[in-house]
């Protein structure tokens, strides 16, 4: 008897087990962030910009159920625009709280601070990265406030070429600023995994230096106030950064979810 009992018990973990196994994740993603995230200068942004081609990796990965997506980049946008009480952020949250399947991990993937380090321009710009940390903060704490079943994943900004100036000035300075960023975005999730555990991760890392390695074939020459500069991913360099955010998504899920 004891050992029909026992045989019961391990069939019944091994199903339950299984079924854990086999069960698989639905999320709905929103992602904010500034022209590189809309697709500036792309053909068809709905299909081919960053955003787009992340869910399109994700939607082939076989751990995950559905995926769903909104993309609420805008061009020009710094992180004084995503603030709580603008426009802009009550169009996040409409776009969080459109998605039809209520019970999927909702995800809100952040990439901005490329305009916020122009030496002028952009609104705000130049952002100190005390200020742009604080305002990241800001964002993402009244994210949380709203949507606490959600989390936040910081995508790294990218590279641009130091003779970036088109309406805007971004050269040197603004690409050192740029660097400044991200150690304080590494940091700022450290803080949160001690005040809102599971909640806020770092995505892609690789991205930058990719780059700045790959630019000539996947960034766009664009013609500036001090030469041919490069800014905006082309067709090619846009799956290459929505197949990095995707993976940084797939990786944030599978390590915690």
């Amino acid at each position: 008897m004891k050992q029909y009992f026992f045989f019961i018990t391990v069939l019944l973990f091994s199903i339950s087990h299984s079924f854990a196994q086999n069960k698989k994740q639905n999320i709905n993603v929103v992602f904010i962030g500034n022209s590189i995230t809309q697709g500036v200068q792309l053909k068809d942004p709905a299909t081919e910009a960053p955003p787009a081609t992340a869910i399109a990796w994700l939607r082939l990965q076989r751990n995950l159920g559905t995926v769903e997506f909104s993309n609420q980049g805008h061009s020009g946008y710094t992180t004084l625009d995503f603030l709580p009480g603008t426009g802009t952020f009550a169009k996040v949250e409409a776009a969080a709280n459109a998605f039809t399947d209520k019970d999927a991990l909702l995800i809100f993937s952040m990439k901005l601070g490329t305009n916020d380090s122009a030496i002028h321009g952009p609104h705000g710009a130049p952002v100190s990265p005390q200020d742009y940390i604080k305002n990241v903060k800001t964002i993402t704490d009244k994210l949380l406030a709203g949507f606490p079943k959600a989390i936040i994943i910081f995508q790294h900004p990218i590279w641009y070429s130091n003779n970036t100036y088109n309406g805007s000035m971004y050269l040197q300075e603004g690409l050192s600023r740029l660097e400044s960023y991200v150690p304080k975005l590494d940091s700022l999730v450290t803080a949160y995994a001690v005040t809102n555990p599971k909640k806020v991760f770092v995505g892609d890392k690789k991205a930058f230096s990719y780059f700045r390695k790959h630019h000539p074939s996947e960034l766009i020459p664009e013609k500036g106030k001090q030469g041919t500069f490069y800014l905006h991913p082309n067709k090619k360099g846009a799956a290459t950064l929505g197949e990095f955010w995707g993976r940084a998504i797939e990786r944030v899920i599978k390590g915690n979810f």
